[in-house]
């Protein structure tokens, strides 16, 4: 059966899309071009013609990862609804308890960034997005004075790096917490960085 001809696009989409699952299967440093490759049936030139090297597509693939989740919160924080309503979904979304997928790819692009200078630039910046759009949504509810927080950056800074700790945690140590209980720490985390008195 002869393969359809996509437009540049839609193939370094589904290049992409493989490289993805690849890096999830094998781990960023024993993945290879010759991977992708084999997994779309194209020859290894085709991958190095879109992307040019190795690291080159790990960067690409870990942005196109975060594009949806990025996309997902920022739908979540431009709801017409109180501020703390729109960080407790953030939170409850984002942390390993929620519905945000791709924890090992991250943990994995972590642990490949400390060696590889493209990718540190990839995943600081996406980790900025993250903090960024917490920390807008926390000035904007001390503006309405909903809360009270004297340093959202901080703020958003800590919460963000609680919800990445407990994903290692349940991502690399199945069971070591419960999830009730990290949703139970994400929460309460999230309380105190507002100056609430507990749950509301």
């Amino acid at each position: 059966m002869a393969r359809v001809r996509l437009s540049v696009a839609e193939r370094r989409e589904e290049l992409l899309r493989a490289a993805i699952g690849q890096i999830e299967a094998r781990g960023v440093s024993a993945v290879r071009i010759a991977d992708v490759a084999s997994a779309l049936g194209v020859s290894n030139a085709l991958v190095l013609y879109h992307f040019s090297t190795k690291e080159k597509l790990v960067a690409a693939a870990f942005t196109y990862a975060a594009e949806d989740d990025l996309a997902h919160l920022r739908k979540l924080l431009g709801r017409r609804t109180s501020a703390l309503r729109r960080l407790r979904a953030a939170v409850r979304w984002y942390a390993p308890t929620g519905q945000a997928k791709g924890w090992r790819l991250w943990i994995e692009g972590w642990a490949a960034a400390l060696r590889e200078p493209a990718l540190r630039d990839v995943t600081k910046g996406l980790d900025r997005q993250w903090k960024a759009a917490i920390a807008e949504v926390i000035a904007e509810g001390v503006a309405a004075g909903e809360f009270r927080c004297p340093d959202p950056a901080a703020a958003a800074l800590r919460l963000t790096a609680l919800l990445d700790g407990l994903a290692v945690q349940l991502t690399s140590y199945p069971g070591s917490v419960p999830r009730a209980r990290a949703q139970e720490w994400a929460d309460e985390a999230l309380a105190r960085e507002l100056g609430l008195p507990g749950q509301q």
